[in-house]
């Protein structure tokens, strides 16, 4: 996997990491310190980037395609927490800060393309610029409150409210999620999922 400055879209992906947004609050003295950190990889569709369990990690900044974050029992029955496309990020940010292993897998949905660095390499980054950290930080607790937000309404909405809510969240995803992802997202079957968006004409 090629480090950004020396891949061939190398342009386009600058481009585009400067949309993302844990990255757009960089300064160019902060943008020549962070690019030859990153490489650029690109994921087929249901590769997994980070195991439940694993201890090792990475940061990665989404250029195109979607990817999943999941949590499974010991049974084998998995939740879906969140989705994330372009302009965000996926990470075990804090799983690398409580010395726990991160408690989720991250799998692509779609073939993906993202810029990553390890989680020393960006937590060492972040203590060297306060101010990034702190933006950082925001979209982390951002994150967190959207994966509590999803679970309770999987307990307090019924499945036209659970669908509703999504697309008013995430309407850009709506069209691009494969249905049997939307439905396990929403804990509901592929067949219901297309009763409940035939019902609302959706």
């Amino acid at each position: 996997m090629p480090l950004l400055p020396l891949h061939t879209d190398a342009k386009i992906i600058r481009v585009q990491l400067r949309q993302n947004l844990a990255l757009r609050h960089l300064a160019a003295d902060q943008w020549q310190e962070l690019e030859p950190l990153l490489e650029v990889e690109d994921y087929p569709k249901g590769n997994t980037l980070e195991h439940q369990g694993d201890h090792s990690m990475e940061q990665y900044f989404i250029l195109d395609g979607i990817l999943k974050r999941v949590v499974s029992n010991a049974e084998g029955k998995e939740m879906i927490l969140r989705f994330a496309a372009e302009t965000d990020i996926d990470t075990s940010y804090a799983a690398w800060h409580l010395k726990t292993p991160i408690p989720y897998s991250i799998r692509t949905v779609t073939h993906v393309r993202a810029a990553k660095l390890s989680m020393q390499h960006w937590v060492s980054f972040l203590e060297r610029h306060p101010a990034v950290k702190t933006e950082f930080d925001l979209e982390i607790m951002k994150l967190m409150s959207e994966v509590m937000a999803h679970t309770i309404t999987l307990h307090l909405l019924d499945a036209s409210g659970r669908l509703q809510r999504f697309m008013r969240k995430h309407a850009d995803l709506v069209e691009r999620l494969p249905k049997k992802e939307l439905a396990s997202y929403l804990n509901l079957s592929p067949e219901t999922l297309s009763r409940v968006k035939r019902r609302g004409k959706i």
